[in-house]
């Protein structure tokens, strides 16, 4: 549950909200979904995610219909009402034995007042022994004083008290164990048992935390209260993370892109790469390179391989351009993502081709050659909103082709976030000139993968794989890319 008044994140800039993560229904959700993804190992759906932009729309359609029969439709109960049904609907949906609720943001926002009134109100409609509310607080040491710190725990959980609610579990994120005296001291303050306060440890890789709540017994906890029992099995979990936290070897990729001065644009990409390090052995170090300012082309004689992501607009896509040529004349490792493969094939219609002015028409309007093309069926879309080619489509793969060989598979399914197609009316062309179509479309009218075999590594797709990578499997491509990486 997001408090924000937008339906959904898919229009808001990355710099302000991270990046997008798309689910395989096509629905446009806040990257905290992607976290949810690979540690639970579900595949989350665009119902599981309610803003408050989305409830007061809900709201509206309701008293336009008629529903409310009349009454003043009012914040409690038909707001809160209408956050709790679609809980429960969707619980019931899904046959859910357990369902995990997170409010975003922290107590004492106004956007999630309405929130936490519809979660002290379920404790009357589920039972007390069937709700259990974990609260997440702050417990700094102040520089200079070697003290945790509980005050602003203890304020938290009393702002919280006075909606009504009274946590079960306090989780206290601190840069060391919470120690015993202050566990004691919170538990005290806060009206809960010393064993319910759990140390959220500031850890270099966020997937050592499971192994840390391990250690701090919270899944005891949670069993003993919910009145349920399935222990967790960590032990294949723990040898992925010790490889992160300890790596055999390391080699260096640039990330070409123009939201590099905020990670979180690109976070998927970042847990991709940490997938493969955990299979791999082998430590990734990221160098952000801001295409939009590129007036250097040095930097690829230190690094190992290159990856160009997705994105919309024209800005930086000239330097992207540029690199991806080098990439392909000096055979270093390309990985192209969405936008990626765009820029890939203008490369290649520009300079192998021999179509000058070769452009997307996104780019440019009047390209003589608009080897990139918008879909036909959204050029008359003018609301941006949920109006691309979004979520999960399958394609094929070519036979023998490098892609199909890292898939090991003929067809495949993955994430896409884009309204731009490859050109029909240049596949022949491209084709002819060397560029493989290594997977299509089950129609075959859409390019989903290119790849030029002759070279060590030169991969790219329409899709966004990083979206589907997991701690226990990693996306194909990426793991593909980084082997060749590795052999360079």
């Amino acid at each position: 549950c997001d408090g924000y008044l937008n339906v959904d994140p898919g229009t808001m800039n990355p710099f302000e909200h991270g990046e997008v993560f798309v689910l395989d229904d096509g629905g446009e959700v806040d990257m905290d979904f992607g976290h949810y993804e690979r540690f639970l190992g579900v595949t989350c759906k665009t119902k599981w995610n309610l803003t408050m932009g989305k409830v007061f729309d809900m709201v509206r359609k309701k008293e336009r219909r008629g529903d409310y029969l009349g009454k003043t439709v009012q914040y409690i109960p038909h707001v809160t009402d209408t956050i709790k049904s679609h809980i429960f609907q969707t619980a019931k949906e899904e046959e859910a034995e357990l369902v995990i609720i997170e409010i975003g943001g922290t107590v004492g926002d106004i956007e999630n007042e309405l929130f936490l009134e519809a979660m002290r109100q379920m404790k009357e409609d589920v039972g007390r022994g069937n709700i259990l509310y974990i609260h997440l607080t702050y417990v700094p040491i102040p520089y200079g004083v070697n003290e945790q710190k509980s005050k602003p725990t203890q304020q938290s959980v009393n702002l919280l008290k006075q909606r009504g609610i009274f946590p079960d579990i306090i989780i206290g994120r601190c840069s060391e164990y919470l120690t015993k005296e202050i566990k004691t001291k919170i538990s005290n303050f806060c009206d809960v048992s010393p064993d319910a306060v759990i140390t959220g440890l500031d850890v270099e890789d966020i997937y050592e935390i499971p192994i840390v709540f391990e250690k701090e017994g919270l899944p005891e906890i949670i069993h003993k209260k919910l009145n349920i029992y399935s222990p967790p099995d960590l032990r294949k979990w723990k040898k992925l993370v010790e490889n992160i936290k300890n790596p055999k070897r390391e080699i260096t990729v640039a990330m070409c892109g123009k939201y590099t001065k905020l990670e979180d644009s690109y976070a998927s990409i970042i847990e991709s790469f940490n997938h493969c390090t955990a299979h791999l052995g082998c430590k990734i170090n990221l160098e952000w390179v801001e295409t939009t300012e590129l007036r250097d082309s040095s930097f690829l004689e230190q690094v190992d391989g290159l990856v160009v992501p997705g994105g919309f607009g024209s800005r930086g896509t000239e330097g992207k351009i540029e690199v991806i040529r080098l990439a392909r004349e000096r055979d270093i490792p390309f990985l192209g993502l969405c936008l990626g493969l765009q820029l890939a094939v203008i490369e290649f219609a520009r300079d192998v081709c021999g179509l000058t002015g070769a452009n997307s028409s996104e780019m440019d309007a009047d390209t003589p050659h608009p080897v990139i093309d918008i879909l036909p069926e959204q050029k008359e879309i003018t609301e941006k909103g949920g109006t691309m080619r979004l979520g999960a489509y399958p394609a094929l793969l070519r036979e023998g082709s490098v892609v199909h060989g890292l898939y090991g598979k003929k067809e495949v399914s993955e994430r896409h976030r884009h309204r731009y197609e490859v050109n029909p009316d240049y596949h022949d062309i491209l084709q002819d000139k060397g560029l493989v179509f290594s997977g299509l479309s089950l129609n075959g009218r859409l390019v989903e993968f290119i790849e030029l075999p002759l070279l060590k590594f030169f991969v790219a797709t329409q899709a966004h794989p990083e979206l589907k990578s997991r701690m226990e499997l990693p996306a194909p491509l990426f793991y593909g890319f980084v082997k060749a990486c590795m052999a360079k």
